[in-house]
């Protein structure tokens, strides 16, 4: 007897294992054949096979698998939508506006999708991942940030860092093409840091960041993992994957945000000349962070470090990448269609004429012409290509059932191209935006902010930051551009980028002659 009791306590262990295994193996199992037969109905791509689903299709190359998405879109666009797998999970892919309207403009869809959890050690769950009552928090915390009155005292920051980038750009006149991107990407960065953390960083002054490139790299990183479900386990990523590179490349950038956001002393980046002024002869604009620090819950708790350092790794990238990859897009685009370029160079004589005094506000709203532009090359190059919600209950999306916990991917990329509303899709015409030319058009068949309640908190900071970057560019030079549309290979990682960058070759521009 006591030699099978000392047996049983064993083998009670071993059998509650294997129950609790036995379980598990059943809920997971069961919950992914009832979303794989649920969802049969609808259209999918050819070699999706069970649990592994359409992940093996998937190209290593970040051009590659950007092409190979469009190119998804365009074999099913007589389709409300079409599915893929990526491992045991099923995404529903919508670039339709009448389906696209269906996701997010219901709050119970609102929770971003699992691939999101990638972005967890890098940006925690800030404004862009957090979800539900977090989420609401936040939100409301940090609208006031970028009220009107705020975001004309940015206006100041902006037209410095823009006689910055100017003069930079001068030094490439008459040297031939030259590539543009990270010029503007730096010019987007320092405007970030002064305008939301209060700090001087003088990323111009280094034409090499390592910031930007760990930005680049994060993004890719991210990306490739979202794509391949195998390295999706901590432990095999780790091990196996791109872990360490991973870490390594999260280390510099959280290093970075933190120097940002603590003003610390004597703070430079890599590569670039220790300044000595402080900021203390320059006037102190910390909105955002200040409303971070000085923000307090129901329950009379402030928010701790790790809740400030999330929300600045957030906006210190969505808010520099976004604008900076927009505001190359719109360069090419005019660079290649000399007409739209003529065109905004003649509404910046009429509203600064021989002037070179800074951009105000009443000016930004002349610039009607200009805006068009953005908003034409936003439509074809949305910064942020495609983007996911988790289905948060049984839905029907155009007649096909959709269960609980599936995911949409909104692709924006292809929904901006959309015939019925955008005649030509590929054709660069910024007269699409005039007023009279936008009557009738869907609300949700041109998102490049998102929408819904989850719309883009930044979009008016940022439309003010391209206008006023572009108009200091146009005012001052004529713009070549030296690339096709189809040398520019578009990647398909968390922004949208060209390969190459953009190249462009630039003409000092002669000022009118006064008619006085």
């Amino acid at each position: 007897m006591a030699v099978l009791g000392s047996y049983s306590a064993p083998l009670l262990g071993i059998s509650i294992f294997i129950a609790i295994l036995t379980y598990i193996t059943y809920k997971l199992l069961s919950g992914y054949l009832h979303k794989w037969f649920t969802m049969k109905p609808i259209p999918q791509a050819d070699g999706t096979y069970l649990f592994i689903g359409n992940a093996f299709q998937f190209k290593y190359n970040a051009g590659d698998f950007f092409q190979q998405i469009m190119d998804f879109t365009r074999d099913f666009a007589n389709a409300p939508l079409f599915k893929l797998w990526i491992g045991p999970i099923p995404f529903v892919i919508l670039f339709h506006p009448e389906t696209v309207e269906t996701v997010l403009t219901n709050a119970v869809h609102m929770e971003k999708s699992y691939a999101y959890k990638f972005l967890h050690p890098w940006l925690g769950t800030g404004l862009l991942t957090s979800t539900g009552l977090k989420w609401r928090q936040r939100r409301k915390m940090l609208t006031p940030t970028f009220h009107f009155s705020i975001l004309t005292d940015f206006l100041e920051v902006m037209n410095e860092q823009a006689d910055i980038l100017v003069e930079k750009l001068e030094k490439q006149v008459g040297k031939g093409p030259f590539d543009c991107f990270s010029h503007i990407t730096l010019c987007a960065l320092d405007i970030i840091c002064e305008t939301a953390m209060g700090k001087k960083i003088y990323a111009q002054s280094n034409s090499d960041s390592e910031y930007v490139k760990c930005v680049y790299k994060m993004s890719d990183i991210v990306s490739r993992r979202q794509r391949t479900p195998w390295f999706w386990p901590d432990f095999v990523y780790s091990y196996f994957g791109e872990g360490r590179k991973h870490d390594k490349t999260l280390k510099i950038l959280h290093s970075f945000t933190y120097k940002v956001s603590k003003g610390a002393s004597g703070f430079k980046i890599s590569g670039c000349p220790q300044h000595s002024d402080s900021d203390k002869d320059t006037k102190k604009r910390r909105a955002f962070l200040d409303m971070l620090l000085k923000t307090t819950y129901e329950d009379g708790s402030k928010m701790s470090h790790q809740d400030v350092q999330e929300e600045v790794d957030t906006f210190m990238f969505e808010g520099h990448d976004t604008t900076a990859a927009s505001m190359n897009w719109t360069i090419h685009l005019l660079g290649s269609h000399p007409e739209a370029h003529r065109k905004v160079q003649q509404e910046l004589q009429e509203v600064f004429g021989t002037s070179d005094r800074p951009v105000n506000i009443e000016d930004l709203k002349k610039l009607k012409y200009l805006e068009c532009v953005i908003k034409e090359a936003l439509r074809l190059f949305p910064s942020v290509p495609f983007f996911a919600r988790s289905i948060g209950e049984d839905c029907h999306i155009n007649g096909f059932k959709v269960p609980k916990g599936a995911n949409a991917i909104i692709i924006t990329y292809s929904l901006h191209r959309d015939p019925r509303y955008f005649p030509e899709p590929e054709e660069f015409r910024p007269e699409r935006f005039l007023p009279e030319n936008s009557v009738g058009r869907p609300p949700y068949a041109y998102i490049p902010f998102s929408a819904g309640l989850r719309n883009c908190i930044g979009q008016r900071f940022a439309l003010m930051e391209e206008k006023v970057i572009l108009a200091s560019i146009l005012r001052n030079f004529s713009v070549e551009a030296c690339q096709t549309r189809e040398e520019l290979r578009p990647l398909g990682e968390l922004i949208l980028r060209p390969e190459k960058g953009i190249v462009i070759k630039l003409e000092k521009r002669k000022p009118p002659t006064s008619s006085n």
